[in-house]
Protein backbone atom coordinates (compact mmCIF):
# COMPACT_ATOMS: atom_id res chain seq x y z
CA UNK A 1 0.00 0.00 0.00
CA UNK A 2 1.48 3.15 -0.99
CA UNK A 3 2.35 5.85 1.35
CA UNK A 4 -0.49 8.67 0.36
CA UNK A 5 -2.98 5.87 0.12
CA UNK A 6 -1.97 5.15 3.96
CA UNK A 7 -2.10 8.87 5.14
CA UNK A 8 -5.53 9.17 3.44
CA UNK A 9 -6.53 6.08 4.84
CA UNK A 10 -5.53 7.22 9.03
CA UNK A 11 -6.61 10.93 8.24
CA UNK A 12 -10.17 9.26 7.09
CA UNK A 13 -9.92 7.48 10.58
CA UNK A 14 -9.34 10.31 12.47
CA UNK A 15 -12.65 12.50 10.80
CA UNK A 16 -14.49 9.41 11.74
CA UNK A 17 -13.51 9.30 15.16
CA UNK A 18 -13.97 13.02 16.06
CA UNK A 19 -17.82 12.70 14.45
CA UNK A 20 -18.51 9.49 16.01
CA UNK A 21 -17.49 11.01 19.65
CA UNK A 22 -18.39 14.25 20.24
CA UNK A 23 -18.17 14.11 23.91
CA UNK A 24 -16.39 17.54 25.48
CA UNK A 25 -12.48 16.56 26.24
CA UNK A 26 -12.98 17.49 29.64
CA UNK A 27 -15.56 14.75 29.93
CA UNK A 28 -13.72 12.08 28.27
CA UNK A 29 -10.95 12.66 30.82
CA UNK A 30 -12.98 12.22 33.37
CA UNK A 31 -14.31 9.12 32.25
CA UNK A 32 -11.17 7.56 31.22
CA UNK A 33 -10.04 8.80 34.64
CA UNK A 34 -6.52 10.34 33.12
CA UNK A 35 -4.77 13.53 32.44
CA UNK A 36 -1.85 13.34 30.14
CA UNK A 37 0.95 16.47 30.57
CA UNK A 38 4.45 16.43 28.88
CA UNK A 39 7.06 18.67 30.51
CA UNK A 40 11.44 18.55 30.37
CA UNK A 41 13.31 17.56 33.77
CA UNK A 42 14.41 20.77 35.91
CA UNK A 43 14.63 21.90 39.56
CA UNK A 44 12.20 24.27 38.26
CA UNK A 45 9.45 21.75 36.24
CA UNK A 46 9.76 17.77 36.67
CA UNK A 47 12.65 15.49 38.53
CA UNK A 48 12.76 12.47 40.46
CA UNK A 49 13.70 12.82 43.94
CA UNK A 50 16.45 10.48 45.91
CA UNK A 51 13.51 8.37 46.99
CA UNK A 52 12.77 8.20 43.16
CA UNK A 53 9.36 10.25 44.27
CA UNK A 54 8.15 12.53 41.28
CA UNK A 55 8.26 16.26 41.83
CA UNK A 56 9.02 19.99 40.85
CA UNK A 57 6.88 22.73 40.87
CA UNK A 58 4.94 22.08 37.32
CA UNK A 59 4.17 18.16 38.58
CA UNK A 60 3.10 19.65 41.96
CA UNK A 61 0.71 21.98 40.23
CA UNK A 62 -0.48 19.65 37.58
CA UNK A 63 -0.81 17.04 40.29
CA UNK A 64 -3.19 19.27 41.91
CA UNK A 65 -5.16 19.92 38.67
CA UNK A 66 -5.16 16.38 38.14
CA UNK A 67 -6.81 15.99 41.85
CA UNK A 68 -9.19 18.51 41.24
CA UNK A 69 -10.45 16.91 38.25
CA UNK A 70 -10.37 13.41 40.02
CA UNK A 71 -8.33 11.52 37.50
CA UNK A 72 -4.75 10.22 38.05
CA UNK A 73 -1.78 12.30 36.16
CA UNK A 74 0.02 10.65 33.86
CA UNK A 75 3.37 12.13 32.65
CA UNK A 76 5.49 12.40 29.53
CA UNK A 77 8.94 13.98 29.44
CA UNK A 78 10.94 15.46 26.45
CA UNK A 79 14.19 17.21 26.36
CA UNK A 80 13.74 19.05 23.40
CA UNK A 81 11.08 22.16 23.05
CA UNK A 82 10.24 21.61 19.74
CA UNK A 83 9.50 18.48 20.20
CA UNK A 84 7.31 19.30 23.28
CA UNK A 85 5.27 22.08 21.56
CA UNK A 86 4.78 19.59 18.60
CA UNK A 87 3.24 17.06 20.89
CA UNK A 88 0.75 19.66 22.06
CA UNK A 89 -0.47 21.02 18.66
CA UNK A 90 -0.60 17.22 17.62
CA UNK A 91 -2.49 16.43 21.00
CA UNK A 92 -0.72 13.62 21.54
CA UNK A 93 -1.15 14.96 25.41
CA UNK A 94 -3.43 17.53 26.86
CA UNK A 95 -1.27 20.25 27.94
CA UNK A 96 2.67 21.36 28.49
CA UNK A 97 3.51 22.13 32.05
CA UNK A 98 6.89 22.86 31.61
CA UNK A 99 8.13 26.58 32.98
CA UNK A 100 7.20 27.88 29.45
CA UNK A 101 7.32 31.67 28.95
CA UNK A 102 4.28 33.37 26.61
CA UNK A 103 5.50 34.80 23.82
CA UNK A 104 3.80 35.87 20.82
CA UNK A 105 5.92 33.54 18.24
CA UNK A 106 4.80 30.31 20.79
CA UNK A 107 0.96 31.65 20.22
CA UNK A 108 0.90 30.43 16.93
CA UNK A 109 1.46 26.89 18.08
CA UNK A 110 -0.56 26.80 21.23
CA UNK A 111 -2.89 28.72 23.61
CA UNK A 112 -1.52 29.32 27.20
CA UNK A 113 -3.63 29.40 30.32
CA UNK A 114 -3.37 32.49 32.74
CA UNK A 115 0.12 33.39 34.18
CA UNK A 116 1.47 31.18 37.05
CA UNK A 117 4.14 32.66 37.61
CA UNK A 118 6.34 35.44 36.48
CA UNK A 119 10.15 35.56 35.26
CA UNK A 120 12.59 37.49 33.84
CA UNK A 121 15.64 36.08 30.65
CA UNK A 122 19.28 36.69 32.73
CA UNK A 123 22.66 36.91 31.40
CA UNK A 124 24.51 34.85 33.78
CA UNK A 125 28.26 34.96 34.08
CA UNK A 126 30.91 33.39 36.53
CA UNK A 127 32.64 35.25 39.46
CA UNK A 128 36.05 35.33 39.90
CA UNK A 129 39.49 36.56 39.74
CA UNK A 130 40.21 38.26 35.74
CA UNK A 131 36.37 37.63 35.56
CA UNK A 132 34.52 40.29 34.24
CA UNK A 133 31.19 41.24 35.14
CA UNK A 134 29.04 42.56 31.25
CA UNK A 135 26.53 45.36 31.93
CA UNK A 136 25.17 46.11 28.46
CA UNK A 137 24.62 44.04 25.24
CA UNK A 138 27.76 45.43 23.30
CA UNK A 139 29.83 43.61 26.49
CA UNK A 140 28.69 40.07 24.78
CA UNK A 141 30.32 40.61 21.64
CA UNK A 142 32.92 38.01 20.45
CA UNK A 143 32.22 36.16 23.22
CA UNK A 144 30.92 32.70 23.86
CA UNK A 145 27.32 32.92 24.33
CA UNK A 146 25.16 29.69 24.82
CA UNK A 147 21.53 29.23 25.24
CA UNK A 148 18.97 26.13 24.38
CA UNK A 149 17.67 25.65 21.15
CA UNK A 150 14.02 26.34 20.43
CA UNK A 151 14.14 28.00 23.75
CA UNK A 152 12.31 31.82 24.03
CA UNK A 153 15.60 33.16 24.83
CA UNK A 154 16.78 32.50 21.29
CA UNK A 155 13.46 34.53 20.49
CA UNK A 156 14.66 37.16 22.72
CA UNK A 157 18.29 37.26 21.28
CA UNK A 158 17.16 37.50 17.56
CA UNK A 159 14.92 40.13 18.27
CA UNK A 160 18.10 41.91 19.98
CA UNK A 161 20.33 41.87 16.91
CA UNK A 162 18.20 44.04 14.96
CA UNK A 163 20.08 46.84 17.45
CA UNK A 164 22.83 44.99 17.87
CA UNK A 165 23.74 43.06 15.11
CA UNK A 166 27.26 42.25 16.24
CA UNK A 167 25.67 39.86 18.46
CA UNK A 168 26.15 36.05 18.41
CA UNK A 169 25.65 33.16 20.58
CA UNK A 170 24.97 29.20 19.89
CA UNK A 171 21.87 27.22 20.28
CA UNK A 172 22.70 23.92 22.00
CA UNK A 173 20.18 21.01 21.04
CA UNK A 174 21.57 18.81 23.73
CA UNK A 175 21.15 20.58 27.29
CA UNK A 176 18.24 22.08 29.04
CA UNK A 177 18.93 25.84 30.51
CA UNK A 178 20.61 24.44 34.17
CA UNK A 179 23.14 21.90 32.29
CA UNK A 180 23.76 24.99 30.93
CA UNK A 181 25.04 25.93 34.00
CA UNK A 182 27.53 23.51 34.54
CA UNK A 183 29.07 25.09 31.33
CA UNK A 184 29.41 28.71 32.72
CA UNK A 185 30.81 27.30 36.02
CA UNK A 186 33.48 25.23 34.16
CA UNK A 187 34.21 27.91 31.78
CA UNK A 188 34.01 26.07 28.52
CA UNK A 189 31.51 29.34 27.54
CA UNK A 190 31.51 32.63 29.20
CA UNK A 191 27.41 33.29 29.52
CA UNK A 192 24.60 32.31 29.23
CA UNK A 193 20.73 32.92 28.89
CA UNK A 194 18.55 31.46 31.69
CA UNK A 195 15.43 32.57 33.34
CA UNK A 196 15.47 34.13 36.62
CA UNK A 197 13.59 31.35 38.89
CA UNK A 198 16.28 28.78 37.24
CA UNK A 199 18.96 30.88 38.73
CA UNK A 200 17.24 31.49 41.96
CA UNK A 201 16.11 27.56 42.71
CA UNK A 202 19.77 26.91 41.65
CA UNK A 203 22.39 29.41 42.66
CA UNK A 204 22.99 28.01 46.29
CA UNK A 205 24.45 25.04 43.83
CA UNK A 206 26.42 27.10 42.04
CA UNK A 207 28.03 30.17 43.93
CA UNK A 208 30.38 31.36 42.08
CA UNK A 209 27.70 32.11 39.64
CA UNK A 210 25.32 35.36 39.21
CA UNK A 211 23.07 37.49 36.69
CA UNK A 212 24.93 39.88 35.06
CA UNK A 213 21.59 41.75 33.83
CA UNK A 214 18.13 41.52 32.41
CA UNK A 215 17.54 40.76 28.93
CA UNK A 216 13.41 41.43 29.05
CA UNK A 217 11.14 42.73 31.63
CA UNK A 218 9.29 39.79 34.00
CA UNK A 219 7.29 37.52 31.89
CA UNK A 220 4.18 35.16 32.24
CA UNK A 221 4.99 31.43 32.76
CA UNK A 222 2.02 29.68 31.75
CA UNK A 223 0.30 26.22 30.89
CA UNK A 224 0.05 25.49 27.02
CA UNK A 225 -3.02 23.76 25.57
CA UNK A 226 -3.47 22.54 21.43
CA UNK A 227 -5.06 25.13 19.40
CA UNK A 228 -8.64 23.49 18.83
CA UNK A 229 -11.98 24.49 18.76
CA UNK A 230 -13.03 22.35 22.16
CA UNK A 231 -11.46 24.28 24.91
CA UNK A 232 -13.11 22.62 27.83
CA UNK A 233 -10.19 21.23 29.57
CA UNK A 234 -8.06 24.46 28.99
CA UNK A 235 -11.48 27.02 30.45
CA UNK A 236 -11.01 24.25 33.46
CA UNK A 237 -7.49 24.55 33.96
CA UNK A 238 -8.17 28.64 33.68
CA UNK A 239 -10.61 28.26 36.28
CA UNK A 240 -8.66 26.03 38.64
CA UNK A 241 -5.70 28.12 38.02
CA UNK A 242 -7.67 31.20 39.39
CA UNK A 243 -8.96 29.09 42.37
CA UNK A 244 -5.35 28.19 43.66
CA UNK A 245 -4.64 31.77 43.43
CA UNK A 246 -7.43 32.80 45.09
CA UNK A 247 -7.16 30.80 48.17
CA UNK A 248 -3.34 30.68 48.27
CA UNK A 249 -2.75 27.48 47.42
CA UNK A 250 -0.34 28.90 44.37
CA UNK A 251 1.34 31.21 47.02
CA UNK A 252 1.66 27.89 49.11
CA UNK A 253 3.40 26.05 46.48
CA UNK A 254 5.82 28.68 45.06
CA UNK A 255 6.78 29.37 48.62
CA UNK A 256 7.81 25.63 49.08
CA UNK A 257 9.99 25.88 46.19
CA UNK A 258 11.57 28.92 45.66
CA UNK A 259 11.51 31.24 49.29
CA UNK A 260 13.95 29.11 51.47
CA UNK A 261 16.74 30.26 48.68
CA UNK A 262 15.80 33.73 47.92
CA UNK A 263 18.00 35.01 51.54
CA UNK A 264 20.44 32.38 51.53
CA UNK A 265 24.23 33.08 51.76
CA UNK A 266 25.59 31.77 48.68
CA UNK A 267 29.11 32.90 49.88
CA UNK A 268 28.70 30.20 52.39
CA UNK A 269 27.46 27.38 49.87
CA UNK A 270 31.40 27.13 49.72
CA UNK A 271 32.48 26.24 53.07
CA UNK A 272 29.72 23.89 53.72
CA UNK A 273 30.21 21.89 50.37
CA UNK A 274 34.13 21.53 52.07
CA UNK A 275 32.61 20.81 55.07
CA UNK A 276 30.09 18.24 53.01
CA UNK A 277 33.83 16.79 52.15
CA UNK A 278 35.99 16.92 55.07
CA UNK A 279 33.14 16.82 58.18
CA UNK A 280 30.59 14.73 57.39
CA UNK A 281 31.78 11.30 56.46
CA UNK A 282 32.63 11.26 60.74
CA UNK A 283 29.06 11.72 61.38
CA UNK A 284 27.26 10.04 58.66
CA UNK A 285 26.48 6.36 60.20
CA UNK A 286 25.17 8.54 63.43
CA UNK A 287 23.10 10.78 61.38
CA UNK A 288 21.55 7.60 59.61
CA UNK A 289 21.08 5.73 62.96
CA UNK A 290 19.40 8.96 64.47
CA UNK A 291 17.05 8.79 61.09
CA UNK A 292 16.02 4.90 61.58
CA UNK A 293 15.27 4.77 65.51
CA UNK A 294 13.20 8.43 64.57
CA UNK A 295 11.84 7.25 61.70
CA UNK A 296 13.32 10.75 59.71
CA UNK A 297 15.02 11.39 57.15
CA UNK A 298 18.69 11.71 57.88
CA UNK A 299 19.85 14.41 55.15
CA UNK A 300 17.78 16.56 57.06
CA UNK A 301 18.93 15.88 60.62
CA UNK A 302 22.75 16.68 58.59
CA UNK A 303 21.31 19.66 57.23
CA UNK A 304 19.76 20.74 60.96
CA UNK A 305 23.44 19.63 62.48
CA UNK A 306 25.44 22.05 60.03
CA UNK A 307 22.98 24.43 61.07
CA UNK A 308 23.65 24.20 64.53
CA UNK A 309 27.05 23.87 64.89
CA UNK A 310 28.88 23.50 61.24
CA UNK A 311 29.11 19.76 62.47
CA UNK A 312 31.98 20.80 65.24
CA UNK A 313 31.05 19.08 67.65
CA UNK A 314 32.94 21.20 70.30
CA UNK A 315 30.92 24.46 69.10
CA UNK A 316 29.58 26.40 72.20
CA UNK A 317 27.11 29.59 71.76
CA UNK A 318 27.22 32.76 74.11
CA UNK A 319 24.24 31.54 76.09
CA UNK A 320 25.59 28.39 77.06
CA UNK A 321 24.37 26.14 74.76
CA UNK A 322 26.69 23.32 73.36
CA UNK A 323 27.69 20.31 71.05
CA UNK A 324 26.74 19.38 67.38
CA UNK A 325 23.64 19.93 67.84
CA UNK A 326 23.35 22.61 70.28
CA UNK A 327 21.13 21.25 72.94
CA UNK A 328 20.78 23.18 76.30
CA UNK A 329 21.20 21.60 79.51
CA UNK A 330 17.87 21.13 80.15
CA UNK A 331 17.34 19.73 76.88
CA UNK A 332 19.11 17.43 77.31
CA UNK A 333 18.75 15.83 80.55
CA UNK A 334 15.31 15.21 79.49
CA UNK A 335 16.05 13.42 76.85
CA UNK A 336 18.78 10.96 78.52
CA UNK A 337 21.98 12.83 77.26
CA UNK A 338 24.68 12.81 79.86
CA UNK A 339 27.84 14.84 77.32
CA UNK A 340 26.39 17.62 75.34
CA UNK A 341 29.91 17.11 73.35
CA UNK A 342 30.09 13.79 72.61
CA UNK A 343 28.98 14.32 68.51
CA UNK A 344 26.74 10.83 68.49
CA UNK A 345 25.07 11.33 72.05
CA UNK A 346 24.14 14.95 70.79
CA UNK A 347 22.77 13.68 67.33
CA UNK A 348 21.05 10.91 68.62
CA UNK A 349 19.45 13.21 71.12
CA UNK A 350 18.75 16.25 68.59
CA UNK A 351 16.87 13.80 66.55
CA UNK A 352 14.59 12.74 69.48
CA UNK A 353 13.92 16.37 70.46
CA UNK A 354 13.11 17.14 66.56
CA UNK A 355 10.65 14.35 66.52
CA UNK A 356 9.51 15.17 70.28
CA UNK A 357 8.91 18.83 68.64
CA UNK A 358 7.19 17.28 65.62
CA UNK A 359 4.65 15.03 67.44
CA UNK A 360 3.45 17.60 69.65
CA UNK A 361 2.25 19.60 67.01
CA UNK A 362 -1.71 19.92 66.27
CA UNK A 363 -2.82 17.38 63.72
CA UNK A 364 -3.90 20.14 61.60
CA UNK A 365 -0.69 20.97 60.46
CA UNK A 366 0.44 18.63 57.47
CA UNK A 367 3.63 17.89 55.75
CA UNK A 368 5.95 19.53 54.98
CA UNK A 369 4.75 22.89 56.73
CA UNK A 370 4.52 20.70 60.04
CA UNK A 371 8.73 19.86 60.21
CA UNK A 372 9.56 23.07 58.85
CA UNK A 373 7.36 24.43 62.08
CA UNK A 374 9.65 21.59 64.40
CA UNK A 375 12.10 23.19 63.64
CA UNK A 376 11.45 26.69 64.13
CA UNK A 377 10.30 25.32 67.56
CA UNK A 378 14.00 23.46 68.42
CA UNK A 379 14.68 27.20 67.32
CA UNK A 380 12.90 29.22 69.29
CA UNK A 381 10.96 27.02 71.07
CA UNK A 382 7.37 25.35 71.23
CA UNK A 383 5.77 27.83 73.42
CA UNK A 384 6.89 30.65 70.62
CA UNK A 385 6.26 28.91 68.06
CA UNK A 386 2.38 28.88 69.41
CA UNK A 387 2.53 32.49 69.94
CA UNK A 388 3.16 33.07 66.11
CA UNK A 389 0.61 30.67 65.04
CA UNK A 390 -2.00 32.53 67.49
CA UNK A 391 -0.80 35.84 65.95
CA UNK A 392 -1.36 34.72 62.50
CA UNK A 393 -4.24 33.86 63.21
CA UNK A 394 -5.52 37.20 64.62
CA UNK A 395 -3.96 38.25 61.54
CA UNK A 396 -6.52 36.50 59.08
CA UNK A 397 -3.56 33.99 58.13
CA UNK A 398 -3.58 30.33 58.19
CA UNK A 399 -2.07 29.22 61.18
CA UNK A 400 -1.07 25.66 59.57
CA UNK A 401 0.49 27.14 56.84
CA UNK A 402 4.67 27.64 56.93
CA UNK A 403 4.49 30.52 54.46
CA UNK A 404 1.72 32.42 56.68
CA UNK A 405 3.14 31.69 60.04
CA UNK A 406 6.75 32.96 58.80
CA UNK A 407 5.50 36.02 58.39
CA UNK A 408 4.56 36.51 61.45
CA UNK A 409 7.22 35.48 63.79
CA UNK A 410 9.28 38.47 63.56
CA UNK A 411 6.45 40.08 65.02
CA UNK A 412 7.76 38.45 68.26
CA UNK A 413 10.29 41.20 68.67
CA UNK A 414 7.36 43.89 68.53
CA UNK A 415 5.71 45.16 71.98
CA UNK A 416 2.69 45.49 69.77
CA UNK A 417 2.08 41.92 69.19
CA UNK A 418 4.15 40.09 71.62
CA UNK A 419 2.35 41.91 74.43
CA UNK A 420 -0.50 39.74 72.87
CA UNK A 421 0.77 36.25 73.38
CA UNK A 422 1.43 33.96 76.38
CA UNK A 423 5.56 33.47 75.86
CA UNK A 424 5.93 36.95 74.55
CA UNK A 425 9.14 38.17 73.07
CA UNK A 426 11.46 36.20 70.89
CA UNK A 427 13.58 36.35 67.88
CA UNK A 428 10.93 35.29 65.51
CA UNK A 429 13.30 36.66 62.44
CA UNK A 430 16.10 34.26 63.59
CA UNK A 431 13.72 30.91 63.43
CA UNK A 432 12.80 31.79 59.88
CA UNK A 433 16.47 32.24 58.44
CA UNK A 434 16.81 29.16 61.02
CA UNK A 435 14.54 27.25 58.86
CA UNK A 436 15.19 28.58 55.69
CA UNK A 437 19.62 27.98 56.10
CA UNK A 438 18.35 24.09 56.55
CA UNK A 439 15.72 24.09 53.89
CA UNK A 440 18.90 25.12 51.44
CA UNK A 441 21.39 22.88 53.30
CA UNK A 442 18.77 20.00 52.65
CA UNK A 443 18.55 20.67 49.18
CA UNK A 444 22.00 20.62 48.34
CA UNK A 445 22.74 17.38 49.83
CA UNK A 446 20.24 16.04 48.32
CA UNK A 447 21.26 16.79 45.04
CA UNK A 448 24.38 15.64 45.97
CA UNK A 449 22.99 12.26 47.40
CA UNK A 450 20.85 11.81 44.21
CA UNK A 451 23.15 9.17 42.02
CA UNK A 452 23.85 6.89 44.72
CA UNK A 453 21.41 4.33 45.95
CA UNK A 454 23.45 3.29 48.80
CA UNK A 455 25.61 6.67 49.72
CA UNK A 456 28.53 5.61 52.06
CA UNK A 457 30.66 9.07 51.64
CA UNK A 458 29.45 12.25 49.84
CA UNK A 459 33.37 13.11 49.52
CA UNK A 460 33.38 10.86 46.67
CA UNK A 461 30.95 12.69 44.34
CA UNK A 462 32.55 14.75 41.88
CA UNK A 463 30.28 17.59 42.54
CA UNK A 464 31.65 18.16 46.24
CA UNK A 465 34.83 20.05 44.49
CA UNK A 466 34.36 22.96 46.35
CA UNK A 467 37.57 24.42 44.49
CA UNK A 468 35.88 24.15 41.19
CA UNK A 469 33.12 25.93 42.36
Amino acid sequence: MSKKITASLLLITVILQGCVDQTPLLEQIKRDGTLSIITRNGSTTYYLAPDNQPTGLEYELASLFADHLGVELEVKVVNNLREMFTQVARQDVHFAAAGLTITEQRKNWVRFTRPIQQVSQQIIYRQGPGKRKPHTLPDLYDRHLEVVAHSSHVERLQQLKVAHPRLRWTENERLESEELLDLVKNELVDYIVIDSNELLINQHLYPRLAAAFDITKPEPVAWAFPLTKDTSLYDEANRFIEIIKKDGTLDDVLERHYSHVQQFDHVGTITFLEHVRTRLPQYEEAFKKAAVITDMDWLLLAAMGYQESHWNAEAVSPTGVRGLMMLTNRTAKSLGVKDRRDPFESIAGGARYIRKLHDKLPASIQEPDRMWMAMASYNVGLGHLKDARHITRLRKGNMDKWVDVKDNLPLLRKRKWYRRTRYGYARGNEAVRYVENIRNYYEILHKHFSDQKDPIYIRNLPLIDAAAL
